[in-house]
């Protein structure tokens, strides 16, 4: 499945769903301030597919929009079909999925920083980013001292991977 097919999908759910009322024009706007730094990252938006009762879903949510995303939230009543539709595999699925203007995929409790490494220099073929079932101490996951070293995959558009990233300690994820 190429970006392409992936964006027209994205945006095709978007406009059924009577998704967020910006427009494609408003989204790509950052919104500066006097306060914000003049090297500040334009703010990127998200669309994330969620459960309405998830609490760590809406936890890595804030923890995306510290890291200067925007997000815009749905609630599908068929979160596997969503996900079967963008390509994500069973295998490879979480809780929640993210998906970029561009059309790229973020599923679970991927890192903001690498969300932004990966939109910064998309790899050729890439369908995005999944961190796999629901790692104790990712972000959005954290319990306190407890952490769980995890694999960040690279999601192909042939329904491959490969380890995009491997966090070892919280501080790697921020």
């Amino acid at each position: 499945m190429t970006r392409a097919l992936h964006l027209s999908f994205a945006l095709a759910l978007l406009l059924t769903l009577g998704a967020c009322g910006e427009t494609a024009d408003t989204a790509a706007e950052p919104s500066q301030s006097s306060s914000e730094p003049a090297n500040a990252p334009e703010a990127t938006t998200l669309t994330v597919y969620k459960s309405p009762t998830c609490g760590c879903c809406a936890d890595w949510i804030t923890h995306v929009e510290g890291a200067g995303f925007d997000a815009s939230i749905e609630h599908p009543q068929q979160m596997r079909a969503i996900k079967m539709q963008l390509g994500i595999k069973p295998e490879y699925s979480s809780c929640h999925t993210g998906v970029s203007e561009a059309g790229y995929v973020f599923e679970g409790h991927v890192p903001a920083k690498l969300v932004r490494r990966f939109l910064d220099n998309p790899p050729e073929n890439a369908l995005g980013l999944a961190v796999p079932r629901m790692p104790v101490g990712s972000p959005g996951m954290e319990m306190g001292e407890r952490f769980e070293p995890y694999d960040v995959l690279l999601l192909k558009e042939d329904g491959g991977s490969e380890v995009y990233a491997r966090i070892e300690s919280p501080s790697e994820q921020y």
